[in-house]
């Protein structure tokens, strides 16, 4: 049985009816080929009867990406979210900087925008052909961040306009990792105190380039490099 938002979105937007067939997947991924049983009329549950399992359309990437980034205005994180997902990001972490752009009003505001972004990775992983949706983290501070994804022991590097070296010059552990997280900064960039407890925490920092992007754009930009590099994206 598909939820009532899942049901209308198989009659009216695929506009399939009983004896159609149907691919689902559980976002974990895993797809099924199904046949639709029920079609629910206008405003009732659809049903459906999996045949069996298929492959997803889109493989998922060799490289178990954590795409973290720091808190933006407006539409520009979900703009973030919705990329990284068509890019093949594992999950996405919202972060709390000294310099973030905007911060939850308190606990409702961060539940209402985290389920947003959970939503948008949801749609963004249909629209891709993708059977696996991202993990949307609920917003942590910079230091939780830094500190937890250094003792998961998966290369760390951190995005800065200034004190970082080339991309292509960096050195990593594996030639191929299987794992690796990126950390991304605010419009303003990061404060010195920031930059030195990454430091010492083991990550690298890493420039992109003699241009400043906006953070959005950053982000987008280093989740592709990551993949061309080390993942999928030939």
């Amino acid at each position: 049985m598909l939820s009532a938002e899942e049901s209308r979105h198989l009659r009216d937007v695929l506009r399939l009816r009983a004896g159609d067939e149907a691919y689902v997947f559980d976002g974990e991924g895993r797809e099924f080929a199904c046949e639709v049983r029920e079609d629910g009329g206008r405003k009732g549950l659809a049903s459906l009867e999996v045949r069996g399992r298929a492959e997803p359309p889109s493989p998922e990437s060799p490289l178990e990406l954590t795409l973290a980034v720091a808190l933006l205005k407006g539409e520009k994180f979900d703009l973030v979210v919705q990329k990284a997902t068509e890019l093949g990001a594992a999950r996405v972490e919202p972060v709390l900087t000294a310099r973030s752009d905007v911060r939850p009003r308190d606990a409702r505001d961060t539940e209402r925008r985290v389920e947003r972004w959970r939503r948008l990775a949801l749609e963004a992983s249909k629209q891709s052909g993708r059977a696996r949706v991202p993990a949307v983290g609920d917003p942590q501070t910079f230091a939780r961040l830094v500190a937890r994804e250094s003792r998961e022991g998966a290369p760390r590097l951190l995005f800065s306009e200034r004190g970082g070296a080339g991309l292509g010059s960096v050195a990593l552990e594996a030639a191929r990792p299987a794992s690796l997280v990126a950390l991304v900064g605010p419009e303003g960039g990061w404060a010195d105190e920031e930059l030195a407890l990454a430091r010492e925490q083991g990550w690298t920092l890493v420039t992109l380039g003699g241009r400043t992007l906006r953070a959005e754009t950053a982000a987008i930009t280093v989740c592709a490099l990551l993949q061309h590099a080390f993942g999928d994206l030939a």
